[in-house]
């Protein structure tokens, strides 16, 4: 008598199995290391001039000049470790630098003066990576005629910037919500805007969003990718050259009035058009009927409404971004002639600012986002310092781990007491993609593990365990 199974008896499970992988890998592609923008900067739409990102990113260098002019006084306004151990006078500080160009050891000193040089290159080079023309919150309500005007507007000078190469690597727009009471207004500016950058005859930017606030239902979604399966038809722009993002920003989105999980349905809804979903911190916080001298970016809510984006979405094709800090770095005092006092108290505020965006930065990057947005050119100096410390901080610790498992290949490794095994090392090779992509760490800093220039950017641990054990 037979008693292993057959091929026969295999077959139909294997068959089924064979379908519900594919699914599943259709569904969830796996975490992307493409580049992805860091940030996302909001601005009224009808504020919008061909100059405007690089006048934006002007304004963030200057801000961070201002208010930090050295290393040593940015890494004292953020509190970073080991900033009271770091001089005050300008010359001190400036032989400082000197030493830590060649140190071989990663202290937090040399951590402060990267962190602060690597920010003031990127301001100068590209300072900002993504931006909304904004008819939503950062627009306002108006009436119908000026806003025809400014999406008429808008269009033409983003043609002009496109045109001239004066955009930055990822734009869009954010449009206002599909309710019943702004409906007709968000399609209609959809379709003057796009209708009026057709008619330049200048190819849309690629990629190019348009953002689509407080989402409750997936007819809202559907209905938007109705829309603008229309107008690329019409305008003649190529079939999804328009993806589309959904902002999380009501209960309804999370948890639907069924009392199921909200956030796929939107995402299908979307037909495949769907790259990012947005946390609207403030706005989902509003819907949780949270007073508002306790709405925060660190509210308990707003991490719940995290996690359940990230438990549906990661390992999907559609991106993960964190919401704003609501607090800016403003001074209160305008003016070349202000007394030493108000001085000082534009220095407080502005570093207060700061330190608060720099820990609600940190604290989305622990919850594994990368991506975020802001609304003034004066927090871009700390987004950027957020995410470059976060990696430098990790620096250490991640080349030495990957190094020891790279030169044990397959085998699972220790690095004092902290136990690594192969996913773990994909997630260290992704520390180093991810922090390249951002500015944040050199490619150098990473070859230093042993890894090639090519396995680097095949981005996979598994190819260079093969590497290995195939020499």
């Amino acid at each position: 008598m037979e008693t292993r199974l057959t091929d026969a008896d295999l077959a139909p499970v294997l068959a089924s199995l064979s379908a519900a992988n594919a699914d599943f890998t259709r569904r969830y592609p796996g975490i992307k290391l493409d580049r992805l923008p860091i940030h996302t900067l909001y601005g009224g739409a009808h504020l919008f001039k061909k100059e405007t990102p690089a006048k934006l990113g002007s304004l963030a260098s200057r801000h961070l000049s201002n208010y930090a002019p050295d290393f040593a006084a940015f890494a004292r306004a953020l509190e970073l470790p080991g900033c009271g151990d770091l001089p005050v006078d300008a010359a001190a500080i400036d032989r400082l630098a000197d030493e830590l160009e060649n140190e071989p050891n990663i202290s937090d000193a040399w951590i402060a003066r990267a962190v602060y040089d690597r920010v003031t290159l990127k301001l100068d080079h590209e300072a900002i990576e993504d931006q909304r023309l904004d008819f939503e919150d950062g627009y306002g309500a108006r009436a119908d005629e000026e806003e025809d005007g400014h999406a008429v507007q808008a269009a033409m000078e983003l043609a002009a910037g496109a045109s001239e190469g004066l955009l930055p690597p990822f734009i869009g727009i954010r449009v206002k919500s599909l309710t019943e009471e702004t409906k007709a207004r968000s399609i209609r500016t959809l379709d003057l805007f796009l209708s009026t950058y057709a008619e330049q005859g200048i190819a849309l930017p690629q990629p190019f969003y348009v953002t689509l606030p407080k989402v409750t239902s997936p007819s809202q979604v559907d209905a938007l990718v109705t829309c603008v399966e229309l107008l690329e038809n019409r305008c003649g722009f190529a079939t999804g050259s328009v993806s589309i993002e959904l902002m999380i920003e009501t209960i309804q989105s999370i948890i639907n009035p069924a009392g199921d999980i909200g956030i796929p349905a939107l995402i299908d809804a979307g037909r495949g058009r769907v790259t990012s979903a947005i946390l609207g911190t403030f706005d989902y916080t509003a819907t949780c009927n949270i007073a508002s001298h306790y709405q925060d970016h660190r509210h308990p809510s707003a991490d719940f409404a995290r996690q359940m984006m990230q438990v549906c979405l990661t390992g999907t094709s559609v991106n993960i971004c964190d919401g704003i800090t609501n607090i800016m770095p403003i001074p209160p005092h305008k003016g070349d002639d202000l007394t030493d006092t108000q001085r000082d108290e534009n220095d407080r505020v502005v570093h207060e600012a700061w330190r608060i965006h720099f820990n609600n930065i940190l604290h989305s990057l622990r919850l594994g986002f990368y991506q975020s947005w802001d609304l003034n050119p004066a927090q871009l100096p700390i987004r950027y310092a957020g995410f470059y410390y976060f990696f430098l901080q990790g620096l250490e610790d991640a080349r030495a781990r990957l190094r020891t498992f790279i030169d044990q290949a397959a085998q699972a490794s220790m690095v004092g007491n902290t136990f690594d095994d192969a996913a773990s090392a994909q997630g260290l090779l992704n520390f180093f993609v991810n922090g390249i992509n951002c500015g944040a760490l050199k490619e150098v800093e990473a070859l230093e593990t042993g890894i090639t220039l090519e396995e680097l950017h095949g981005r996979s641990f598994q190819q260079i365990v093969e590497n290995r054990m195939n020499t």
